[in-house]
């Protein structure tokens, strides 16, 4: 009977004897997720595609893959096209479901699931059910239902909040290490972020004369990996100001009212602890236009984080506002508007430079002989901070290999590296894929230049 590296292994050469058998490439990778080696069943789901671009199969296959990688932006960009589709796949709602949840769209999360499971009861995941709150066994007439009564108390299906409950937000303040000279490149993001927020701290005399005081909020928006959350966490750093950061899963809640509650409390902590650095991550999940709202909850906890924005109740003044995000093109106008995130600030894959300096990192403490990182840098275009951080770890496990079999050591050199670059594809690619469709149809107002420009559109 074969182990699972036999199994692996047997399948990779009957691949090799059939490069063009479809089926057969499809086995090897849902083999490879079985066993849970994520990564080499990533690369070998686009391969396929690659050969077969407009199989469904492969395209929900590859999501699947990602979502158990937790790149829930990538599966999303596989999987919202298909999920719109009228006789789609009821493993395509469900896992759309899932990303929904994830992203803090109760109501849709719901919805989708729901409609799996009417079509196919097979599709019925029981821990899925338990964490939305819902039966499987729901009749026509609840289908329709927006609201669910669990333990006594109103869920709505857009998700946020307990009706007169109490926040269960909990943070716990940084004080970042890390400055801009860890920031290798960037450049015009750092002139931004230290006109809108670092000057008006250091030189709070000469912005009052002008009538301008220390806060604001900048929008940073680009593909994932890219360095968002660490430039963030360095300006943080480079005033020595404490830092939050805020995902959705930490300001959501099922029950009514409590998210709300949740997203006071966060701008509440930060106002107690001036200057303060608050970093929103993936923004859009919760300022997603409001015109896509079916439930009047979801659009509360919308106003709710406007009315904190503008600092209605309570003054912002030294609390400095950062929020990222890969998809500018889903949030609400009004977050944009002057006095909120009024600068959406592109954050491009790391220029050369700035590869130099990652790989440099990377490397630091690893047994290396002399390595050009120039040459490097040179052929790595594209790469985002994490795709680097995948060469080097499949460059590791190579001379580990190398290592295990010789029972010596040896040192990385330059050619070890480059060796590996083929295997690792820039995963950047699929997002200016995405970003290319906006620019071309939806920038009217020029809001996408910057990537206008680095695309050479």
């Amino acid at each position: 009977m074969f182990n699972s590296e036999e199994n692996i292994k047997a399948l990779r050469e009957a691949v090799q004897l059939s490069p063009d058998n479809i089926i057969l490439k499809k086995h090897l990778a849902e083999t490879l997720v079985s066993y849970g080696h994520y990564d080499e069943a990533e690369q070998e789901f686009r391969e396929a595609l690659q050969q077969n671009p407009n199989d469904k199969s492969l395209k929900l296959s590859l999501a699947n893959c990602f979502y158990k990688q937790a790149k829930n932006t990538y599966a999303l960009l596989l999987v919202e096209e298909m999920a719109k589709e009228t006789n789609a796949d009821p493993k395509v709602y469900v896992l759309y479901a899932k990303l929904m949840f994830a992203s803090g769209s109760v109501d849709k999360a719901v919805e989708f699931y729901k409609k799996a499971i009417s079509q196919n009861a097979e599709c019925i995941d029981l821990n899925f059910s338990e964490k939305l709150g819902i039966k499987n066994d729901y009749t026509k007439e609840n289908k329709s239902n927006n609201k669910e009564v669990i333990d006594g108390k109103v869920r709505m299906a857009g998700g946020s909040g307990a009706e007169g409950g109490q926040s269960n937000f909990s943070q716990e303040l940084e004080r970042p290490e890390i400055s801009f000279k860890n920031v290798g490149g960037m450049n015009d993001l750092k002139e931004e972020i230290e006109m809108k927020i670092i000057h008006p701290l250091k030189f709070p005399d000469m912005y009052k004369a002008y009538g301008k005081t220390a806060g604001g909020g900048i929008l940073m928006y680009g593909p994932p990996g890219c360095g968002k959350t660490y430039i963030a966490r360095a300006t943080a750093g480079e005033i020595n100001a404490s830092f939050m950061s805020i995902g959705i899963n930490d300001i959501l809640d099922m029950w009514i009212g409590s998210s709300e509650k949740n997203i006071h409390e966060v701008f509440e902590e930060a106002r107690r602890n001036k200057p303060c650095v608050l970093f929103f991550d993936e923004v859009d999940a919760l300022a997603a236009s409001r015109t896509d709202m079916r439930q009047s909850s979801t659009r509360h906890v919308i106003n709710q984080f406007l009315t904190e924005l503008d600092g209605v109740k309570s003054s912002n003044d030294g609390i400095l506002i950062l929020a990222a995000t890969n998809a500018p093109w889903h949030l609400d106008s009004a977050f944009k508007r002057p006095g909120r995130f009024d600068r959406l600030i592109f954050v491009p894959p790391p220029d050369e430079a700035a590869r130099v300096n990652i790989l440099r990192i990377m490397l630091a403490g690893k047994p290396i002989e002399e390595i050009d990182y120039e040459l490097i840098s040179a052929k790595v275009q594209n790469f985002s901070g994490a795709d680097l951080k995948s060469l080097i770890d499949l460059t590791v496990e190579e001379k580990l290999k190398e290592a295990m079999k010789s029972c010596k050591p040896t040192a990385i050199e330059t050619k070890d590296i480059l060796n590996i670059i083929p295997k690792v594809k820039p995963s950047t690619k699929e997002w200016f894929a995405t970003a290319r469709n906006y620019i071309m149809y939806a920038n009217q107002g020029g809001a996408y230049d910057d990537v206008k420009k680095f695309l050479n559109l």
